[in-house]
C-alpha cells in the first residue's frame, strides 16, 4: 500500500492523494487493472477521513484514470490505448512532470530565501537530537515495550503518552483532564476530520475570518457547512454564531492567528454561554499557547467548561513542524460517542513514536525543552524588534501584538484616506520584498472573500499589514534581513513619491 506525505504538499488532502495516485499510475508503480485499496484500508493507513478518500476516488474515475466494480473495489484503467478526458497519455505524463519540475523549482526558491516569515519552521539547532535517539533507543531496549510497539494502537493512541499529556496538563496548565478524554492524532487536520465524523457533517461549522484556511478546507473536505465569521477586536462575536444557527465553532482564544488578539475574560463566558444554550461545541485552538512570552499561559476554555469545548494542542510548535503529533481533549458527553462511533480507526501516529516522547515527558525533559525555547524565542524576538526600531522603518511601520506567540504584524504607516493607494503600496511592497528574497505573508491573506466583511477590513489596521513567523529565522541574518526590508520599503515610499511629483 503507498504511502502520501501531505506535510510536503501545498494541496488539500483529497486533491493530494489524487496527485499521487495519477503518479503511481503513470510511472507503473500501479499498473493497469491493478485492484486498489479500500476507500476504509486507505484512509486508516493515510490517517485520513474515508470520505476524503471517497471524494478522491471519485474524482479519479470522473477523470479515468480508475475504474470500480461493484462489490469487488476499484481498479487502475488501462490507459495504453485510451485518451484520458480528451488528452492522451502522453499530454497527461508531460503535465505531470511540469507539475513536478514547477514544484521542485518552488523548493529550490524557497530554499534560497535569506527570511522566510511564512514558514513554521524551526532553526535545527534548538531540536535535542542527541537526547531524542537516546529515547528511541530506550524504548526499543524497554523489553516491556518490544512487543507493543509491533502492536495497533487504539485510536486514542497509547496510554503512556496520554497519562503524560494529562500529568503535564496539570502541572503546566493548572487543567484537570483525565487521560481517558485525550485523543493522539497526527496533526490539527486529522484532529479535525475526526471532529466532523464525530459531531456529523449536517451542522454549520464556523471558522474565524480573518484565519486559518486548513482547518476550513478539512472541514468543507469532510462534507460539512463551513462560514465564516468575522471576528472584532475582541475575538468571535456569539451573537454572529446565533445568526448562522452554528453548531460549531473553531476559534484559537489565547492567541488568534493571525491577528494576534487574545480574547478577554468576557467574550470567553459569552461564547460559553452560547455554546450552553445553543446545544453547541466550541473547537479551542491552542496551538501555540506554550509561548506566552510574557507572563504565564492563559486559562483555556475548557478549564470553565468541560462538557462544550473540544480543545486541541500540537507538538509542531514546541518540537518541530515535521513531528506529526497533536492531541485533543474530548468533553464527557463526546467521550462515549467517539469511541462507538470512531473506535473502529487505529491511531495514525506509530506507536514508536508516542512511547518516545511520553518518555521525553515523563522525564521533565520537555518541560525544561519549553522553557528553553521560550528563552529563545523571546531573546530572538526582542533582538528582531531592536533591529527594526533601530531602523529606517521605524518611521514607516508600527508593530502590532508582539508580547505573545511565534508571529507579530507589521503595519504599513499610511496617512493617506486613499484606500486603492494604500493597497497598491503594500502589494508593491510584498513583490519588492519576494525580490529581495524575504517571504512574507499579508494579512489580507487570510480573509476569506466576502463583501459582507469589507467594512471591518477597511475600518482596522490589519489591511495595511504583514504577518512575519520569526520562528524559522536566525539571529545571526537579522541584520541582513533587516537591511533587506528597509531597501524594499525605501524603493516603494521613492516609487510614489516620484508619481506624487509628476502629478
Amino acid at each position: 500500500m503507498f504511502t502520501i506525505d501531505f506535510t510536503s504538499s501545498e494541496c488539500g488532502l483529497c486533491e493530494t492523494i489524487c496527485n499521487e495516485i495519477r503518479k503511481e499510475i503513470f510511472c507503473g508503480k500501479l499498473e493497469p487493472n491493478e485492484r486498489l485499496p479500500s476507500k476504509r484500508a486507505l484512509a486508516e493507513h493515510l490517517g485520513v477521513s474515508v470520505i476524503t478518500v471517497q471524494n478522491a476516488y471519485s474524482e479519479l474515475i470522473a477523470e479515468g484514470y480508475i475504474y470500480s466494480i461493484e462489490k469487488k473495489g476499484f481498479f487502475v484503467t488501462d490507459l495504453a490505448d485510451v485518451a484520458v478526458v480528451g488528452r492522451s497519455k502522453n499530454e497527461i505524463q508531460s503535465e505531470i512532470q511540469n507539475a513536478t519540475t514547477e514544484k521542485n523549482a518552488r523548493q529550490e526558491k524557497k530554499a534560497d530565501f535569506v527570511a522566510d516569515f511564512s514558514s513554521n519552521s524551526t532553526n535545527p539547532k534548538n531540536f535535542p537530537f542527541s537526547l531524542w535517539a537516546h529515547l528511541m533507543r530506550k524504548v526499543l531496549t524497554d523489553e516491556n515495550l518490544k512487543s507493543r510497539i509491533l502492536e495497533r494502537v487504539n485510536v486514542s493512541g497509547v496510554w503512556e503518552l496520554r497519562l503524560a499529556i494529562s500529568e503535564h496538563l496539570r502541572d503546566f496548565r493548572n487543567m484537570n483532564v483525565s487521560p481517558n478524554k485525550i485523543v493522539i492524532v497526527s496533526g490539527t487536520e486529522s484532529a479535525c476530520s475526526m471532529i466532523v465524523q464525530l459531531l456529523g457533517n449536517e451542522k454549520i461549522y464556523a471558522v474565524e475570518n480573518p484565519g486559518y484556511h486548513k482547518v476550513a478546507k478539512v472541514f468543507s473536505l469532510n462534507g460539512a457547512n463551513v462560514i465564516p465569521i468575522k471576528i472584532d477586536e475582541f475575538g468571535v462575536n456569539p451573537c454572529e454564531l446565533e445568526k448562522i444557527n452554528a453548531k460549531v465553532v473553531h476559534v484559537s482564544p489565547s492567541h488568534h492567528f493571525p491577528t494576534g488578539i487574545i480574547m478577554p475574560a468576557r467574550r470567553r463566558f459569552e461564547l460559553l454561554s452560547w455554546a450552553e444554550k445553543n446545544d453547541a461545541y466550541i473547537i479551542e485552538d491552542e496551538y501555540d499557547s506554550e509561548f506566552r512570552l510574557n507572563g504565564k499561559p492563559l486559562p483555556s476554555l475548557l478549564s470553565s467548561n468541560n462538557s462544550r469545548v473540544i480543545y486541541m494542542n500540537t507538538f509542531s510548535k514546541t518540537l518541530t513542524p515535521s513531528f506529526r503529533i497533536s492531541y485533543m481533549i474530548l468533553p464527557d458527553s463526546l467521550v462515549e460517542k467517539f469511541n462507538e462511533k470512531l473506535g473502529f480507526y487505529s491511531c495514525s501516529v506509530s506507536a514508536f513514536e508516542q512511547f518516545a516522547l511520553a518518555k521525553f515527558i515523563e522525564c521533565g525533559f520537555y518541560e525544561k525543552h519549553i522553557i528553553r525555547m521560550k528563552n529563545y524565542y523571546r531573546n530572538l524576538r526582542n533582538n528582531f524588534i531592536s533591529a527594526l526600531n533601530s531602523s529606517s522603518l521605524k518611521d514607516i511601520v508600527v508593530i502590532h501584538e508582539e508580547n505573545s506567540g511565534l508571529h507579530f504584524l507589521l503595519r504599513l504607516k499610511n496617512d493617506s484616506s486613499d484606500e486603492k493607494n494604500s493597497a497598491d503600496s503594500i502589494k508593491r511592497i510584498h513583490a519588492r520584498l519576494l525580490k529581495e528574497k524575504i517571504n512574507i505573508q499579508l494579512l489580507s491573506d487570510f480573509f476569506y472573500d466576502d463583501e459582507n466583511d469589507k467594512n471591518f477590513y477597511e475600518k482596522n489596521f490589519y489591511k495595511d499589514s504583514f504577518v512575519l513567523n520569526y520562528s524559522g529565522i536566525e539571529r545571526e541574518k537579522i541584520p541582513e534581513i533587516v537591511k533587506k526590508m528597509e531597501n524594499a520599503f525605501a524603493d516603494v515610499n521613492s516609487e510614489s513619491e516620484s508619481k506624487k511629483k509628476e502629478n
